[in-house]
């Protein structure tokens, strides 16, 4: 009987800043995700408050009282609780939309350990185990990360997975297809700059696939440091030139860039993505993996019927290969 434990991202509800606000409409998901087969869902920080209600601590708690309270409503949809918050220390939460903090500046560190630590509390309070964090911005700011650059990032994280370890989650570094860590060996010098012990990684199949990486490769090469996976598919891939560009953020993965992509990530199926699902899972098998496995699909014009048909995808195909 395999470890692992299915959860699902709620962040494909949320495509507007305004169309998923409602406890209406986040019962509605939750029950949606729960029928589909999975125990738990994944948050996504954010900061716009009212319009972002499960963005953050703060918000939960002026929409349902307490965090207490909205795990209530998760188990009252038949869930567990939540697996996972993702944070991206450059959003800021003192004003809400504002700026938050570059982990590449030292004077950030303080900041950026104590929104992490706000996050993994809420994290713990809903049953979920894993934090997980963009570590440095995209490669267009930064270019190929040098030694110094390494050694200020491995410091941050080192001591934020101190941090949330004491609260008894983990952290997991999660690499985006634009991230600086797509460039040269960037991945590896960090993974082995920082304390294993504390700090993991969150393995992303689609954005690694859109990096031009192969996902069964780099769990391959860092199975031991995999705290936290997101299964997801991609059809198109984004070069170093495209990464580059500046702004990708809003050019490359908002607006589709130069060849106007529509729509980067997709739910798992055996239906020809880049990703090869059943070889990527069988390698989860193959080497032990004990921790959250979160189904997404961002983007989706359909969430209940992509949350449904993943959940088929993995009842009927996916995790009987972990039950081997």
């Amino acid at each position: 009987m395999s470890a692992a434990r299915w959860s699902y991202a709620l962040n494909q509800w949320d495509t507007n800043i305004d169309t998923f606000v409602r406890k209406r409409e986040h019962e509605r998901a939750l029950k949606t995700v729960s029928i589909s087969g999975f125990s738990a869902v994944e948050l996504t920080a954010a900061s716009f408050g009212a319009w972002e209600p499960l963005g953050n601590p703060r918000q939960i708690r002026d929409l349902y009282g307490s965090v207490a309270a909205f795990g209530e409503v998760l188990r009252g949809c038949a869930l567990d609780g939540i697996s996972s918050y993702v944070y991206d220390p450059f959003i800021g939460f003192d004003v809400e939309m504002g700026r938050g903090h570059d982990p590449l500046d030292p004077s950030s560190a303080g900041p950026i350990a104590e929104t992490s630590e706000w996050f993994a509390g809420t994290v713990r309070e809903l049953g979920g185990s894993v934090l997980v964090v963009r570590p440095v911005g995209s490669a267009w700011q930064t270019g190929p990360l040098d030694d110094s650059q390494i050694e200020v990032l491995a410091n941050l994280w080192d001591a934020v997975g101190r941090r949330t370890a004491a609260l008894g989650v983990e952290l997991a570094l999660h690499v985006d297809f634009l991230s600086a860590l797509r460039l040269g060996d960037g991945l590896d010098r960090l993974l082995a700059a920082t304390d294993a012990d504390v700090v993991g990684l969150a393995l992303d199949t689609a954005e690694l696939a859109v990096a031009g990486m192969d996902p069964v490769a780099v769990y391959r090469r860092h199975a031991s440091r995999v705290r936290h996976v997101q299964l997801k598919d991609a059809r198109e891939v984004v070069d170093e030139a495209e990464a580059m560009t500046p702004h990708a953020e809003q050019f490359v993965r908002t607006e589709g860039g130069r060849r106007g992509i529509e729509r980067w990530f997709f739910e798992p199926t055996d239906e020809g993505g880049l990703v090869d699902f059943e070889a990527f899972v069988s390698a989860l098998h193959e080497h032990g993996y004990a921790g959250w496995i979160v189904v997404e699909s961002d983007q989706s014009p359909h969430p209940a019927e992509s949350t449904m048909v993943s959940g088929w995808y993995v009842q009927k195909r996916l995790a009987p290969l972990l039950a081997r």
